[in-house]
């Protein structure tokens, strides 16, 4: 598994202090049930994009981490069910808008709607990111504090399959939707820095092409930490780093000949060379309970996070001389929990 250490060796020291300032639009892992006076948590899912044409270009992938903090189902530790052994069910629901770079490395930024639907049934616990679909296999224990985590997920990766606002990336050949299928893994730990009600989690997702498109793999470590500041607000940050296999970044990223002679940008094969590390992101976002209490009612998300291209994938000229490599991402929301 890669060593997350490689996020900070990549990263080019002038740009790790504004990173520190704003991190990505993300929120931490964490235990959904965990036993808290007001039994607040952090989800493994969050804000994601829509499904309409404008969203299934960039967002409705992987690249971007898009969770988003929302607590938990409702207490666990109520006389009612007092003997109940899996965690509580619910399902929560949110929606919102997200403002994003055009494509993956473009310097146009366009607003996306967004959305989500997480919950869990007799401990096991799904959810959607846009369209992504995941489900923990591993059932979640009423008042556990080690909360881990595996199952299959499944997603379509929409970027540059339409138009797009740069003249020259636009006379390049569109991609096409690719389907990647997969798995997620992980564990959050509640109760480790600040109180017994803080938490900090590790996952793993890698996925694998299996329409045929970029015909490639992708795999994102991430570590993240949260804590609640009160009953009503929440507040997470988040680091992360996305691998790609060479079919990736030969579809995405490489131009040949016939595209250069359209587009006029240069023919470039660096990016289909080898496996790499192709981007990291940074993260920040916080929740704050309308109704007063995070467990249920309405809840205000809110985050941003900045995500930089690497190595090949930011020499590119989709990115280098048409686009940019830094790659901010800007969204709020309101959810509602069941």
């Amino acid at each position: 598994m890669p060593d997350l250490t490689q996020l900070f060796r990549i990263a080019r020291p002038a740009h790790l202090l504004p990173l520190l300032a704003a991190f990505a639009f993300t929120a931490p892992a964490a235990a959904e049930d965990a036993p808290l006076p007001y039994d607040i948590t952090a989800p493994d899912t969050g804000l994601a994009t829509g499904i309409d044409d404008e969203g299934a270009r960039y967002l409705q992938n992987t690249d971007i981490d898009e969770n988003i903090l929302l607590p938990g189902a409702r207490p666990d530790d109520d006389d009612e069910d007092s003997d109940r052994k899996w965690s509580r069910n619910y399902i929560a629901v949110a929606a919102g808008v997200l403002n994003s770079a055009d494509y993956n490395g473009s310097d146009d930024r366009r607003f996306l709607p967004a959305f989500y639907v997480r919950g869990r049934y007799e401990g096991f616990s799904f959810s959607t990111r846009g369209t992504n679909f995941q489900v923990d296999l591993i059932r979640h224990r009423r008042g556990q504090k080690i909360d881990w985590k595996f199952g299959p997920i499944i997603s379509l990766r929409g970027d540059r399959t339409g138009s797009v606002k740069d003249p020259q990336v636009d006379l390049l050949p569109d991609r096409k939707m690719a389907v990647e299928a997969g798995f997620f893994t992980g564990v959050t730990k509640t109760g480790v820095i600040t109180s017994a009600y803080d938490q900090l989690g590790f996952r793993f997702v890698a996925t694998k092409d299996i329409s045929g498109k970029h015909g490639s793999w992708t795999a994102s470590p991430t570590i993240d930490y949260g804590t609640p500041l009160s009953k009503r607000a929440y507040i997470g940050v988040s680091a992360s780093v996305n691998f790609y296999g060479k079919g990736f970044g030969r579809y995405y990223y490489d131009i040949d000949p016939i595209g250069s002679a359209a587009s006029g940008l240069p023919v470039y094969t660096g990016a289909g060379r080898k496996a790499t590390a192709g981007k990291y992101t940074l993260g920040m976002a916080g929740a704050y309970a309308l109704s007063g209490d995070l467990r249920k009612g309405f809840v205000l998300l809110g985050g941003a996070q900045y995500g930089r291209l690497l190595s090949r994938f930011a020499d590119s000229p989709i990115v280098k001389d048409a686009g940019s490599a830094d790659q901010w991402v800007f969204g709020g929301g309101l959810a509602y929990q069941f």
